[in-house]
């Protein structure tokens, strides 16, 4: 049996980042995270500065590909306008890695199968044990699944379904472009420029609101690749998604439970209006680690809920 105070689920930036506070303050943590880092993750890959001051690091200090954008061409219904920001894009195989080596602590690879409390300690398939768990296993994270769904059930109707893709290509186009509900979709689509050649496009709409209509996520993925191709921004690729859910923020009444945290997706924190995870994913982990540290409440209120003001005023803090 594997004795640690924390352990936390998940490698990914909520997991990370928690790890890397609770070691700063000489707390024993392990990460277990079920796949082997580096990986390929279909995301957007959207972050804004203030990831990294919650980083604490400066941009150039990143050391990996990543693309600024100054300015975002945004669609609402057909409408079309440009707003001026601060935004960056980077690779999630890149970032992730990145973030995990930075925490330095012990990673198991390990899927979690089986979970128990037991004489005030949480116990991992018989092999982990530890007295703070903390859930950043995304979307199906099995510490949620195993100690919050009952107590702290997820708004069906905030559930996102995606498609997506990012691949090598020669685009001449590096502007970011973001249209929302384009021919009716109750969602939004992206195109995303990335370092090194790489391109990032996708659709995401409600789940919920799709059924409802007896539509599928992938109905609507044929008009946005015509209308990728029809504006010159993707032509003559053999188009292969993937797909994945995630859950916009809802406000869960419940995200700590008896030295058991949840963070990240697997709280559901996309902002309500972009869809954006990364930020908030990391500001939960280090809440996370600071509750753990000082012994205090946990809650996920600090968060915001929407982007836009970060996109059309980011010098507010």
């Amino acid at each position: 049996m594997i004795n640690s105070e924390v352990i936390i689920v998940g490698g990914g930036p909520a997991g990370s980042t928690c790890a890397l506070k609770l070691k700063e303050n000489d707390i024993d943590t392990i990460i277990l995270e079920k796949k082997t880092f580096p990986r390929h993750k279909v995301c957007a890959g959207w972050i804004t500065p203030k990831v990294f001051k919650d980083l604490e690091l400066k941009i150039e200090d990143y050391p990996h590909s990543l693309v600024t954008f100054k300015k975002l061409h945004l669609s609402f219904k057909g409408k079309k306008f440009t707003v001026r920001t601060r935004q960056h894009s980077i690779r999630r195989s890149e970032f992730d890695h990145w973030l995990l080596e930075r925490a330095s602590v012990p990673v198991h690879q390990h899927t979690v199968n089986n979970l128990r409390k037991e004489n005030g300690t949480y116990i991992i398939d018989d092999l982990f044990r530890c007295k703070y768990l903390v859930g950043a296993g995304g979307t199906h994270c099995p510490v949620y699944r195993t100690f919050f769904q009952e107590i702290s059930p997820r708004v069906q109707e905030r559930q996102i379904t995606a498609l997506g893709e990012e691949f090598l290509y020669d685009y001449k186009d590096n502007n970011c472009y973001l249209w929302f509900y384009d021919n009716d979709l109750p969602g939004y689509s992206w195109y995303v420029p990335k370092g090194n050649g790489y391109l990032n496009i996708g659709i995401g709409g409600k789940l919920a609101a799709l059924r409802e209509r007896g539509e599928t996520i992938l109905d609507h993925w044929g008009c946005f690749v015509k209308k990728l191709e029809g504006l010159s921004l993707v032509k003559k690729h053999a188009f292969d998604p993937r797909g994945y859910n995630y859950y916009l923020r809802q406000g869960l009444d419940v995200c700590e439970s008896d030295h058991a945290f949840i963070t990240g997706d697997a709280s559901g924190l996309a902002t309500v209006d972009m869809g954006e995870g990364i930020g908030p994913a990391i500001e939960s982990g280090l809440l996370a680690a600071r509750a753990i540290i000082n012994g205090t409440r946990y809650s996920l209120k600090p968060i915001t809920k929407h982007s836009y003001i970060r996109i059309l005023m980011p010098w507010l803090k």
